[in-house]
């Protein structure tokens, strides 16, 4: 396949050892070097000296001459598409490596000729930005980028510890309220589902119903509609049409994601309705 960017070959094969590519890579970029001519000869489809050729086999509607490529000295193969009359106007071939292949066989990747130069060009400019980026030489790239990894990594676990406890003084400040609403409505743009949930499990939900959201305001987010079991069932899918997203639930609790967080007042208006038609003194 001789794509846009690489090119691949099909091997019958199921692996090649890195050893091989590179002895592969080296002895073919050696007979680009040595200037090897290709030609081209047509024969009769009778001739006997097809069998000597190698072949798939000629299609059975075939007529005509048949085109032979020989590259001399090394392969003789049918074949009508368009070839380098010498292999030195290949410039040079760059094995990128392998790919798993269909039937246990194995894709080889490959650049050849402008496509390497463009390639290392890419390359270059590639290590430039990082140096600059990273502040250091391209023999240190890979080791400044695991450190950055291991910071990004520590301030997650440390960020996820606070919005844990967070959520704790959260749900504490509401029910140290003398009279607590029956819906309590909640949005930050920081936050995960776990967040939402251990707000709802720290201010129980048997009698408040419970609208959280987290994500930014006018995009996308994630919600949670947590409370009493039959109000969740009947509010949930509405909840989730009104924000435009899709969620499931199961007992007291339903959540997914939302692609209008912006309509987030018309839900808490939902809500508010709902519960005062169910109030005693409604």
């Amino acid at each position: 396949e001789l794509g846009r960017q690489r090119s691949v070959i099909e091997l019958d094969t199921p692996s090649m050892t890195a050893e091989q590519i590179e002895a592969l890579e080296r002895s073919v970029n050696e007979k680009i070097r040595e200037r090897v001519p290709v030609m081209v000869r047509e024969l009769a489809a009778d001739d006997p000296e097809i069998e000597t050729v190698r072949s798939r086999g000629l299609p059975d509607d075939h007529v005509g001459p048949v085109r032979v490529v020989d590259i001399e000295g090394i392969d003789s193969n049918m074949c009508c598409g368009t070839h380098v009359s010498n292999l030195s106007d290949l410039q040079v071939i760059k094995l990128l490596g392998t790919e798993k292949g269909k039937k246990n066989k194995t894709n080889l990747v490959f650049l050849a000729g402008n496509r390497v130069l463009k390639s290392i060009e890419q390359s270059y400019n590639t290590e430039k930005a990082l140096t600059s980026l990273l502040k250091n030489g391209p023999g240190e790239h890979i080791e400044a980028v695991k450190r950055l990894q291991s910071s990004v990594k520590l301030l997650q676990k440390n960020n996820l510890n606070l919005l844990r406890d967070i959520a704790v003084l959260i749900a504490r400040d509401f029910k140290s309220k003398p009279v607590q609403s029956e819906l309590f409505v909640l949005h930050r743009k920081e936050g995960d589902s776990e967040f939402m949930n251990i707000i709802a499990n720290e201010i129980g939900t048997e009698e408040t119903l419970l609208f959280l959201t987290v994500g930014d305001e006018k995009e996308a987010g994630l919600f949670l509609l947590a409370g009493p079991v039959e109000a969740v069932e009947n509010l949930g899918p509405r909840v989730a049409e009104l924000l435009g997203g899709k969620g499931a639930g199961k007992r007291g609790r339903f959540q997914g994601k939302a692609t209008k967080m912006s309509r987030r007042g018309e839900v808490q208006a939902l809500l508010q309705e709902f519960i005062s038609h169910r109030s005693p003194e409604a």
